[in-house]
């Protein structure tokens, strides 16, 4: 190995969220930001107690984090997707920030990549520590590739670093896949068949 290469900081995605359910479309983001920032690993946080949707019934996060595995496994097990369960260990709100510098206290080498879809970014400034967590790793956001990526003005007022990662448009989201389920309709063409099995199995979102 090059002393230039084992000399480079591990470029480390970080993909949290509430996964409720993990579907395609995050999974297409997670290999988006794999490939366009030729990232080492993406590290999936399942948020434990997401603040963001205080009050809205959720899956219990032990089953959230299930389905991510499953859907990481039905990508071959690449081991370069990680599912990073330290927020439901942890009590309390998840808070990114909170999380990143646990992390960074673990591996301080790692250069960290914060991965976020258009609507994300808008609400960034109301996140808990924020303009921290600029200073302690980049941003790397989803956009099709005709549209800009638009950064809230507080953003803007701060040095940052943001980059582009080229999506097509997709329509899958979860909330599309908690009514198909609910209503009991086919969900595999948005989570995929062993993340629609699980659900089935474990009557997640059902309505009964």
């Amino acid at each position: 190995m090059s002393s230039s290469h084992s000399n480079r900081a591990r470029q480390v995605g970080w993909f949290g969220g509430s996964f409720d359910p993990v579907h395609r479309a995050h999974l297409a983001l997670a290999h988006a930001a794999l490939d366009q920032l030729a990232l080492d690993e993406v590290r999936w946080i399942v948020a434990g107690q997401p603040w963001q949707k205080s009050g809205r019934r959720m899956a219990g996060a032990a089953h959230r984090a299930e389905m991510v595995r499953l859907t990481i496994a039905g990508e071959g097990g690449d081991p370069r997707f990680v599912v990073d369960d330290r927020e439901i260990r942890r009590a309390g709100p998840s808070y990114t920030l909170d999380s990143v510098r646990e992390y960074q206290q673990e591996r301080p080498g790692d250069a960290l990549w914060l991965i976020l879809g258009q609507d994300q970014l808008a609400g960034f400034p109301s996140w808990n520590g924020w303009e921290e967590l600029v200073e302690r790793m980049g941003l790397a956001v989803a956009a099709r590739a005709q549209d800009e990526v638009r950064a809230p003005a507080a953003l803007l007022e701060r040095p940052h670093r943001l980059v582009r990662l080229v999506m097509p448009a997709l329509q899958w989201s979860s909330t599309e896949a908690r009514r198909l389920a609910a209503k009991g309709a086919d969900v595999r063409p948005v989570v995929g068949d062993e993340v629609a099995g699980y659900i089935a199995r474990h009557r997640l979102y059902s309505e009964n």
